[in-house]
C-alpha cells in the first residue's frame, strides 16, 4: 500500500534482511513511523562536507579528505566547528519499490548539530535511491556546541516509503476540515500547512533562547543535566520583534499547535527564502500521534531552529517560517507518538533539547 512505512512494516524489513546492522537491533529503535541510526566505533575528521557521486563509494571519496581518525569507543568530542563522517551501523538492502528519506533527530537539531546521512553512489544528503544496497554514513558538523559521543548514540532516523506519500494541497485542506490540524490561528496552507513564529512573551517573559559562542562540551548521554544559562541566553521583547544576528543560532517556537493524525506522519520543511535571509531548520520527523488527542496530546507547537545568514533580519510576530508537509502512512502503526515509548516533546511548548533541566 503506498505510503510511509510503519513501525510493523519497518520491522518486517528487518526480519527479511533488508535492514541489517552491526549489533542487533535495540528496544525503542523502531519508531511510530521510522528507524533510529546508530553511530559506529570510528569517527572520521575530513577536510570538507562531500557527497559519494554517482558510480563512486564513501570508501574512495574518504582517501581524498580523511585528516585523521577518533575511536569512539571510550566516547569522544566532536569539535564545534569540525566536519566529521561516521560509519553507521546499519546497513540497506532496499526491495526496488522502497525509498528512504533520513533526518536529524528532534535532539539533534536543537543542539545546532548539521547531521546529514550519506550514501555510496549518492548524490544528494539524505536522499536513498530505490534498491540501494550498501552502508549509511552520518556526516555531523557540530556549529555551536562541541559534543561527546559514543557508539549506539542515535542522532539520526531514516524513514521508508512506497510510492507517492505527500498529500497535495486540497488533500491537505480536506484532511483539516475533517480532523482540525491547528490549535490557536488559521491553517495557512501553501505547499503544505504554514508555521508562523510567535514572538509574544509567556508567563517567565521569554520568547526563545540564542546559544552562547563559548561554553562547555555536552555529552549526549546526560539527560536532563545541563543548566540551560551555561549554554542559552534568554531572549525577551516586548515589541512582538526580534533582530536575528547573522551567524547566530536561534530556539523559537511556533505560535501553532498542530496535530498529526494516526494514520498520517509530517515532515518540517523550509519556507521560501524569499521571505527572509534565515534558515528554519527542519530536524526530525513528526509521527503518527504528535499532538494527537488520541496520543495524549493537546496540540503541540513546532520548536523552530533558527539560523541567520548574511544580514542582520527583523522577525515579526506571526511570520510565515516554515511548513509541515504531511505524508499518508501505508498503515497505522500499533503504537503511536506519545503512548508508552519515549516521546520527549509531546504536548511541548517552546522547549530546549532534552540535555537541558526545565
Amino acid at each position: 500500500m503506498t505510503g510511509v512505512l510503519a513501525s510493523q512494516q519497518i520491522e518486517a524489513l528487518i526480519a527479511s534482511g533488508a535492514l541489517v546492522a552491526d549489533m542487533a537491533f535495540a528496544e525503542g529503535q523502531v519508531q511510530p513511523a521510522s528507524l533510529d541510526l546508530r553511530l559506529g566505533t570510528t569517527a572520521y575528521r575530513v577536510r570538507a562536507s562531500f557527497l559519494a557521486g554517482a558510480g563512486r563509494t564513501i570508501a574512495d571519496r574518504l582517501a581524498e579528505f580523511e585528516m585523521h581518525r577518533v575511536d569512539l569507543t571510550p566516547g569522544a568530542v566532536l569539535e564545534k566547528g569540525c566536519v566529521y563522517l561516521v560509519p553507521l551501523m546499519e546497513r540497506l538492502t532496499l526491495p526496488a519499490d522502497i525509498t528512504a528519506i533520513a533526518n536529524a533527530k528532534s535532539s539533534t537539531g536543537r543542539l545546532d548539530l548539521l547531521t546529514r546521512v550519506i550514501t555510496d553512489g549518492g548524490t544528494e544528503f539524505d536522499r536513498i535511491a530505490p534498491g540501494y544496497t550498501g552502508p549509511l554514513y552520518a556526516e555531523i558538523c557540530p556549529r555551536s556546541f562541541s559534543v561527546l559521543v559514543k557508539p549506539g548514540m542515535r542522532l539520526n532516523q531514516i524513514r521508508f516509503r512506497h510510492g507517492q506519500a505527500v498529500l497535495s494541497d486540497a488533500e491537505l485542506r480536506r484532511l483539516h476540515d475533517a480532523v482540525s490540524l491547528v490549535n490557536g490561528g488559521a491553517a495557512v496552507i501553501d505547499q503544505g500547512l504554514g508555521f508562523s513564529v510567535d514572538l509574544e512573551t509567556g508567563a517567565q517573559g521569554i520568547v526563545g533562547y540564542r546559544a552562547k559562542p563559548h561554553t562547555g562540551v555536552i555529552d549526549l548521554d546526560r539527560i536532563g543535566f545541563y543548566d540551560p544559562a551555561d549554554y542559552w541566553e534568554p531572549l525577551r521583547t516586548d515589541k512582538r520583534r526580534l533582530i536575528l544576528d547573522p551567524g547566530a543560532f536561534y530556539i523559537l517556537v511556533s505560535r501553532e499547535a498542530v496535530h498529526i493524525p494516526p494514520a498520517y506522519a509530517a515532515e518540517m520543511a523550509p519556507y521560501l527564502a524569499m521571505v527572509g535571509e534565515f534558515r528554519v531548520h527542519y530536524a526530525g520527523f513528526f509521527d503518527p500521534g504528535f499532538g494527537h488527542v488520541a496520543a495524549g496530546g493537546a496540540g503541540a507547537r513546532g520548536v523552530l531552529e533558527v539560523r541567520c545568514h548574511e544580514a542582520p533580519f527583523v522577525l515579526e510576530h506571526g511570520q510565515t517560517v516554515g511548513r509541515l508537509v504531511y505524508e499518508r502512512m501505508s498503515e497505522v502503526p500499533k503504537q503511536l507518538y506519545g503512548q508508552g515509548i519515549a516521546s520527549n516533546y509531546q504536548g511541548q511548548g517552546l522547549k530546549l533539547s532534552k540535555h537541558f533541566r526545565a
